[in-house]
């Protein structure tokens, strides 16, 4: 872990490298670092993103009495981020795959070039060997220019001293390129390994919660459908009540028409019965005028009056 970055670091970073709209990678993090290793930031970038789902939908205890559509475009935001997510890594991986791409084609090109080179040493040495050949044959053959052949020899073994030399060094040069191809191809093998453990983690887990997001979907639709179905029930109910009550108003309204006409007549035969004293005063004044036999008649009249008067009410009552 160059210089001691930690995870918060890291974090920080993404954040604020997505507050400035930018997606974050593993090359922009540590050039906002300004140091780190890219296995280190590679690790704790990829901790990031699997605490970005909760940062994003934290959990609300009155989720569940959500509209659908709300829980749906919730459910296609998330889905939307979830690709997004997915595209950045592939496209991260697709980088790394093309930068090794790259290698891989300098390196067979160096390859092919130090092939070339070796073919041009092998040339020369087989054609010093069959210069010193031609060499020992005509020195059996001419034997006065033996110096001269021997000191021909002499040069010819120097050369060839230098080629073995240098087809040593061209050896080793392409051993060591062998080794080094080798050890890039591991590397490769291994980061290629490790993004698709990535990928798939990252679909896996991009899965469950599309799953997760369809099970709730399909509980608040459920929801809706028996408060809805409750809320129909207690409508009808209202409804039965609410037309009773209309019946009971309107016999009551009945039942008043007819008492108000009942009182009505009462306060008729009380209107009569009020001129009655007035009516018995003046015929006791005139029995008391009128001789004794008469006197007697005239209070049965008032009392046949009386009774005639107070009949009519207790008939209406």
């Amino acid at each position: 872990m160059a210089r001691g970055i930690t995870e918060l670091d890291v974090h920080r970073a993404a954040d604020a490298l997505v507050a400035k709209g930018e997606r974050p990678t593993v090359e922009r993090v540590r050039a906002h670092l300004g140091t780190g290793s890219p296995n280190t930031v590679t690790r704790l970038l990829e901790t990031w993103w699997q605490s970005l789902g909760s940062r994003l939908h934290p959990e609300s205890p009155g989720v569940k009495d959500a509209p659908a559509v709300v829980g749906k475009l919730a459910g296609q935001w998330w889905a939307l981020a979830l690709e997004h997510a997915r595209e950045a890594v592939l496209a991260e991986f697709s980088e790394v795959r093309e930068d090794l791409a790259l290698k891989q084609e300098e390196l067979f090109v160096r390859s092919k070039a130090l092939a070339g080179e070796m073919s041009a040493v092998h040339a020369r040495s087989e054609a010093a060997i069959a210069s010193e050949r031609i060499a020992c044959t005509r020195a059996t053959e001419l034997q006065r220019l033996v110096d001269q052949l021997q000191l021909q020899a002499a040069e010819l073994a120097e050369q060839r001293t230098a080629a073995i030399q240098r087809f040593e060094q061209v050896e080793a040069s392409r051993q060591s390129l062998y080794d080094r191809l080798q050890e890039t191809e591991e590397s490769a093998r291994s980061e290629r390994e490790n993004l698709a453990e990535h990928v798939r983690s990252v679909e896996n887990r991009a899965l469950s919660d599309i799953d997760r997001a369809r099970q709730e979907a399909k509980t608040l639709q459920t929801q809706l459908a028996s408060a809805v179905k409750r809320n129909t029930s207690v409508e009808t109910a209202m409804r039965h009540r609410l037309e009773k009550a209309h019946s009971a108003t309107a016999a009551a309204v009945q039942r008043a028409d007819k008492q108000r006409g009942r009182c009505e007549a009462l306060e008729e035969q009380l209107a009569k019965l009020h001129n009655l004293p007035a009516d018995l005063e003046a015929a006791l004044r005139r029995s008391q005028a009128t001789p004794g036999p008469r006197k007697t008649s005239t209070k049965q009249r008032v009392k046949k009056k009386s009774s005639k008067s107070t009949n009519p009410a207790r008939e209406s009552s």
